[in-house]
């Protein structure tokens, strides 16, 4: 096994994180490509903390990288990658195990992930390190277009206070990626309400970029969950009918599903959110593969 060093990421600048990055991702199964400024945007909006976050380096090469979200509540493992050839050597458990033990030393309880259905590698791993399922997730895309059905009823479009009141009465728990702390990091955060003469009535909440919609959660406060989908699609295509709309983490039992299928949204991938807990007593390393190295330096 060959060793490798941990370094805080927060000792890289992002356009080496980026490089880092889209190099561990070159075979991935699902493209995910990145570009410094989404990186930043990332890393605001899921709240990534970069002094807890790591890259696997050997010598002036880097082998890897994982990130650690932070919230009061919670931690979350993001963006773990390694370079295809040095794959299946502990570098991924090293990054692994260096976000759970820094988990443990900011007093997390609990610490959360996605992975892609189907990457059994990485599912592997976490379920060896303690990780178990909690739910599995779709990730849907629609692309432009008028709405596809039509529909009655009274719609108001709310402000971003407005939309960002009612996405926090959302049912717990919620994945990282759709937290009302994520939606209130966000930019362009807008929402509307339908009601319908059967009397059934909801919410729709998203983030408008400029070339697509995203962040996209609703709920129906009462009736039927097909029908105020419907309504509040026809709402959101009839103001937006010419931009992309993808939508990230719809759980498999959200009673919207329908709404969005014939809405035209098609399912691209899905992931299988998992729970684990920090790695108590490891300290600082090292662990497999890996020893840590606070003062590391960033790689020019």
């Amino acid at each position: 096994m060959n060793p490798c060093q941990l370094v805080p990421a927060s000792h890289f600048t992002l356009e080496q994180l980026v490089e880092a990055y889209n190099h561990t991702r070159v075979d991935y199964m699902v493209p995910m490509p990145m570009n410094a400024a989404r990186l930043a945007e990332y890393i605001h909006v899921y709240d990534v903390d970069m002094e807890q976050s790591v890259v696997a380096v050997d010598g002036e090469r880097v082998l890897g990288l994982a990130m650690l979200g932070v919230r009061p509540d919670r931690a979350w493992v993001t963006r773990l990658g390694v370079l295809p050839n040095r794959r299946r050597r502990g570098v991924g458990e090293a990054l692994l195990l260096y976000l759970l033990a820094a988990s443990d030393r900011l007093g997390i309880s609990l610490v959360t992930l996605d992975v892609i259905k189907g990457n059994l590698p990485a599912h592997t791993l976490f379920v060896k390190w303690g990780f178990h399922e909690t739910r599995e997730m779709i990730i849907l895309r629609r692309p432009p277009g008028p709405p596809q059905h039509t529909a009655a009823g009274r719609c108001r479009w709310l402000s971003r206070a407005e939309a960002l009141a009612v996405a926090q009465t959302r049912p717990r728990p919620l994945t990282w990626i759709n937290d009302t702390a994520s939606l209130a990091h966000a930019d362009c955060v807008l929402g509307l309400t339908v009601n319908l003469p059967c009397g059934s009535r909801g919410w729709l909440v998203f983030q408008k970029h400029r070339y697509y919609l995203t962040r996209l959660t609703m709920a129906t406060v009462e009736g039927d969950p097909t029908a105020v989908g419907r309504a509040l699609f026809y709402y959101l295509y009839q103001a937006y009918p010419d931009i992309d709309t993808n939508v990230e983490n719809v759980a498999v039992t959200n009673p919207h599903l329908a709404a969005f299928l014939d809405a035209g949204f098609v399912e691209a991938f899905r992931r299988v959110e998992m729970y684990g807990q920090p790695l108590h007593g490891c300290g600082g390393g090292p662990w497999p593969g890996g020893t840590v190295s606070p003062s590391g330096k960033a790689r020019r």
